[in-house]
């Protein structure tokens, strides 16, 4: 299984030979436009995580997917083309990075790295101003990595292992800061994004988190340590939408 994170140096030898996006985003601030217009990776074009990278909130939660022509023509407006590879970094906490990532390689694209350390590990010359932009020709498969929906997520918790890595206390539902409902997937297996557990081989796995950001930076580490999870992409905040849905305040 390929690696997916790409050095500083490595970056730096490849410039101008890779489409570089800047997906600079936090929960708190929103959009990175104003830290990108500071400075930024020579060549690297913004690309905004909640226009290009999601959907509107809703129904499908707070980060739903994006329509299959709203990411197309994002990628495309960024100049992602078919044939080169591409470099996505963020704040360096990694989580918009590995939702972009994800994106990416779900819509077919061959080669997609995550710059490690997102832009604070880049230690070399920068630019303020944004490059002028070739439109790329990228086009859009959908499906090409493993995705769950809620009756998919319910449905691996009891025959597989779905992980809720948000912090343990939200998984218990003693307190939610951000969604209206506390809790978690009934059968689903708390793993702090971070943690350090064994999990078995040849298990299907999945991961959700609150609406499927941090559950992508799981998905990532596991793919660099040779497992493939399914990503929830609406995550909790999809799951309570329906009050129908089981809610577990209690470990399985």
């Amino acid at each position: 299984m390929p690696k997916s994170l790409i050095s500083p140096d490595a970056l730096r030898t490849m410039l101008g030979r890779v489409s570089v996006l800047d997906v600079r985003w936090t929960l708190q601030q929103g959009s990175g436009r104003p830290d990108y217009e500071r400075g930024h990776v020579p060549g690297a074009v913004f690309v905004d995580l909640e226009a290009v990278f999601s959907g509107p909130p809703g129904k499908g939660g707070r980060h739903p997917m994006p329509s299959v022509e709203a990411l197309q023509d994002g990628l495309r407006e960024a100049g992602v083309t078919g044939t080169q590879p591409v470099v996505v970094y963020d704040h360096g906490d990694g989580m918009a990075a590995a939702r972009a990532w994800w994106l990416l390689r779900w819509a077919g694209h061959p080669t997609v790295y995550v710059l490690d350390g997102g832009f604070p590990a880049w230690t070399f010359d920068v630019e303020q101003s944004a490059p002028v932009i070739k439109p790329g020709d990228f086009m859009v498969r959908p499906g090409n990595m493993p995705m769950i929906d809620a009756d998919g997520a319910q449905e691996l918790a009891a025959t597989g292992i779905l992980l809720d890595v948000r912090a343990p206390e939200r998984y218990r539902g003693e307190m939610e800061p951000i969604d209206p409902v506390a809790g978690h997937i009934p059968g689903a297996i708390n793993y702090p994004d971070g943690a350090q557990i064994e999990l078995p081989d040849g298990v299907p796995l999945g991961a959700y988190c609150g609406s499927g950001i941090t559950a992508a930076r799981t998905v990532l580490r596991l793919h660099e340590q040779g497992k493939e999870a399914a990503l929830y992409v609406g995550s909790w905040s999809d799951w309570i939408t329906d009050p129908q849905r089981p809610i577990a305040t209690d470990a399985p």
